[in-house]
């Protein structure tokens, strides 16, 4: 990877070069915010799919068999809680998802139901295939450097809102 980043190049939509990069500082912000806005819009939904994006989404970060509070699956989805709740109770209406007491706890907790699972293996592997048919037009070397770099993307990006959450807007860290 290169030690530093050319500001200056300029971006092309379809192959044509595009000469203004308003409202981005340089053309490079507004290549990489225009790949992602094309990656956010690709929610993988699926034809023969059983689950809504949402419900999807909650049911893969429980996935790790650890159940959650509301107020950290919307933490963990970056969503307003209100947002989520409306989620979850949809996804508790189709049955994916249940709410259980636990002793000591003010919070109800939330986890998948049998059918919630089978439906996300069901729309995990539909989604595989696809990405397996996207991943065979991409040479492998370009597939490992993309996850490489998606990975040092959202690594710096953790990091840099990590440090504005300790640093106060308007308030400078003296050595």
């Amino acid at each position: 990877m290169p030690d530093s980043v050319d500001l200056c190049r300029r971006p092309t939509r379809g192959g044509v070069r595009v000469e203004s990069h308003t409202p981005w500082p340089t053309a490079l912000h507004g290549e990489l915010a225009e790949e992602l806005r094309k990656v956010t819009r690709r929610k993988l939904d699926l034809q023969d799919g059983q689950l809504e994006t949402s419900a999807f989404s909650i049911l893969w970060i429980l996935s790790d068999g650890k159940p959650r509070t509301l107020r950290e699956l919307a933490d963990e989805l970056s969503l307003e809680q209100s947002t989520v709740n409306r989620q979850v109770n949809s996804a508790i209406r189709h049955g994916y998802l249940e709410r259980f007491e636990v002793d000591g706890s003010i919070s109800r907790m939330i986890r998948p139901t049998e059918r919630g699972e089978a439906a996300f293996e069901h729309d995990g592997l539909q989604r595989a295939e696809r990405l397996n048919t996207v991943f065979a037009e991409l040479p492998h070397a370009t597939l490992d450097a993309l996850v490489w770099s998606l990975r040092e993307f959202n690594d710096a990006y953790d990091g840099v809102l990590e440090r504005q959450k300790r640093t106060p807007p308007g308030r400078r860290t003296t050595a």
